[in-house]
């Protein structure tokens, strides 16, 4: 559909700064919404601007990078295959960080499943992300196969447990918010 407009809340470029690609010089796409409401998320789901796909695509090729994370909210209440077609035409990996509650399309290079409550209903997953709440990881990743696998303090607030626990579960890898650690966006 030509016309379809994306809610986009915002897109920048920075490094990643969480999981299996942190470093990585990446631009971020940012769609608006979200169907959980967790109380640490930092993204406001109410602001945002409507673009077609082709804008968008423009938009984020105008950074050197082709390394893209989609994000939110939730993108996957958005994302499709023809904003994915728009944004391949540029020469893109796409990364996507999801909550895990719906498919992601076919497109989609890479993915990072950070779940909140279940039920779930992803069709893949490369990295689980989880933010650490001395929750049942184990439980999770046993619903949620991945190849890799990253423990996130919550906030900062419960480092040593985070360590603690990865150092007793070395499958679990600890990933630190870094962009926030070295004031980037």
């Amino acid at each position: 559909m030509k016309n379809k407009k994306y809610k986009v809340n915002e897109i920048f470029y920075s490094l990643q700064g969480e999981g299996f690609y942190t470093g990585t010089p990446a631009v971020f796409l940012r769609l608006s919404g979200c169907n959980r409401k967790c109380d640490f998320c930092d993204t406001d789901h109410f602001g945002f601007t409507e673009m077609t796909a082709e804008e968008i695509a423009d938009a984020v090729a105008a950074y050197p990078s082709r390394h893209l994370v989609i994000t939110g909210g939730e993108p996957t209440l958005q994302l499709d295959s023809d904003l994915m077609r728009a944004i391949k035409a540029k020469r893109f990996y796409v990364q996507i960080e999801t909550n895990g509650t719906r498919p992601v399309p076919v497109e989609v290079d890479w993915v990072t499943c950070s779940p909140k409550d279940a039920p779930w209903d992803i069709d893949r997953i490369d990295e689980l992300k989880l933010v650490f709440q001395n929750q049942d990881v184990e439980e999770i990743a046993a619903i949620l196969p991945a190849k890799h696998h990253f423990l996130q303090p919550l906030s900062g607030s419960n480092i040593p447990q985070t360590i603690e626990y990865c150092l007793a579960h070395p499958r679990w890898r600890l990933s630190l918010q870094t962009h926030k650690l070295i004031d980037i966006q």
